[in-house]
């Protein structure tokens, strides 16, 4: 028995890295859950949105009928967006095709903003989860850039000054990969988000 041994974690299972994210989910004692049905949300404690291809996600998201039944499951429990998904969960997308976002976070994006995948690269960063400041490993990987932030908006990290991990409310957003990684820092302080919201 773990701490997060009760909380079941969703990790949406359309595109992208998402083997990696239940990785470390279940690496934190949590159990993890695919995502590609309502019904199946509807199991979940909370949901994490992996990166991949935004506009393709959100096409994926609409076929399968999941917008609606996401935006009220966002209303109660915690979302963790990375790249991709942190692009869906912003109020306004700059760049790239014309997608709808999810307006769950006070920001604005612009898509692949640190340039292309032949650009991608590793750093680290310096975060500060629950008040404690941690350096850990992430990759930037065709990186949204954020542009504008809202006051209810928590900046937990910065690369090169600018907000690369941010929280609003019970939402998590990041502009990079930490499940890439065997530094599971982050998954840990969104799984306490979740473990917080259910307790509430």
């Amino acid at each position: 028995m773990t701490l997060f041994s009760s909380l079941k974690i969703g990790v949406l299972a359309l595109q992208g890295a998402f083997a990696k994210h239940e990785s470390a989910v279940l690496a934190l004692g949590a159990n993890a859950v695919e995502v590609r049905t309502p019904e199946e949300l509807q199991k979940c404690d909370g949901l994490i949105i992996p990166g991949g291809e935004s506009s393709a996600i959100f096409k994926q998201m609409q076929f399968i009928k999941l917008i609606d039944p996401l935006l009220v499951f966002a209303s109660t429990k915690p979302i963790f967006g990375t790249c991709a998904g942190m692009i869906l969960m912003s109020k306004e997308i700059l760049g790239g095709p014309p997608t709808v976002p999810l307006g769950l976070v006070d920001i604005i994006v612009e898509r692949n903003a640190y340039g292309r995948q032949v650009d991608s690269f590793t750093t680290e960063i310096e975060t500060n989860l629950a008040n404690k400041k941690k350096n850990i490993p992430v990759f930037f990987i065709r990186a949204p850039r954020v542009k504008l932030y809202g006051p209810d908006v928590t900046v937990l990290a910065k690369f090169m000054d600018e907000p690369v991990l941010m929280q609003q409310g019970h939402h998590l957003v990041a502009s990079f990969h930490s499940e890439l990684t065997t530094d599971v820092s982050i998954h840990e302080y969104f799984l306490s988000l979740v473990l917080a919201s259910k307790k509430k």
